[in-house]
């Protein structure tokens, strides 16, 4: 079973998320175990005060570091085996599906979201293993991103996904995006499923993908395609796109 640990300070805005759909499936299945905790409960004052104003001046208020080192270390388990311990920041790495597929290798994950105008740089340097950012924006809390991450990576949990081939055929999971998908009817308002898809014709079937989601990446994410090791025929595909695009 995997372990996922979230630190915030709303661990309400989990409840439904961790309860539905594939996420509430894999718990009740035992296959993950999701916990949302407090680290208000951790403040070391009558307060609970969790924030304080930074050293040297500034605008907005700065996470303290003994709560949020003392939650996680409530967490650790007696046989020492370290967690990864991950950081939602704007500041963090670029999330991306290969990084998803890194952390289903894991056992326990400690997500840490925050607040205010930032961390104690402590908690940076010190606590964390791994800073992730889901995009080059900034949210209000690092809850919607811890969210992002533990869905993309509960599902690539073995039992987690009716049909195992599901996750192997994602979008960027191959490096890249997935080909076009359609089911009944075989005509829908004039519009048809194409011919190949109902041939039976599994070879055919195979390689009409394969073009089609090489099209997509070309299409739509152009520089996915130098991370791809291309045959000479897909190289050749590419070479007749771009000349119609030129045409």
């Amino acid at each position: 079973m995997m372990r996922m640990d979230v630190l915030t300070l709303f661990p309400a805005m989990f409840d439904e998320v961790f309860a539905a759909s594939i996420l509430g499936k894999a718990k009740d299945k035992g296959i993950v175990s999701l916990n949302a905790l407090n680290f208000r409960e951790f403040a070391n004052n009558k307060h609970n005060t969790v924030d304080d104003a930074p050293y040297g001046g500034g605008g907005g208020m700065v996470l303290k570091a003994e709560p949020i080192f003392t939650a996680v270390e409530t967490l650790l388990t007696s046989d020492g085996a370290k967690p990864r311990i991950i950081l939602l920041c704007p500041q963090g790495e670029r999330y991306s599906q290969q990084k998803a597929e890194e952390l289903a290798q894991e056992s326990h994950l400690i997500f840490i979201c925050g607040h205010y105008e930032g961390f104690d740089e402590r908690i940076r340097e010190h606590l964390v293993t791994d800073e992730i950012s889901i995009g080059d924006y900034v949210l209000t809390g690092g809850e919607l991103a811890a969210m992002v991450v533990i869905d993309s990576v509960a599902r690539l949990l073995p039992g987690v996904l009716g049909n195992e081939m599901s996750a192997v055929t994602d979008s960027f999971s191959t490096g890249l995006l997935e080909y076009p998908h359609y089911t009944r009817p075989a005509r829908f308002r004039e519009w048809d499923v194409p011919d190949v898809l109902i041939s039976g014709h599994h070879e055919n079937v195979g390689k009409w993908r394969r073009q089609q989601s090489l099209r997509r990446t070309w299409e739509r994410r152009p520089e996915l395609l130098a991370q791809v090791k291309l045959s000479k025929e897909e190289q050749q595909w590419i070479k007749a796109w771009d000349q119609e695009t030129k045409a």
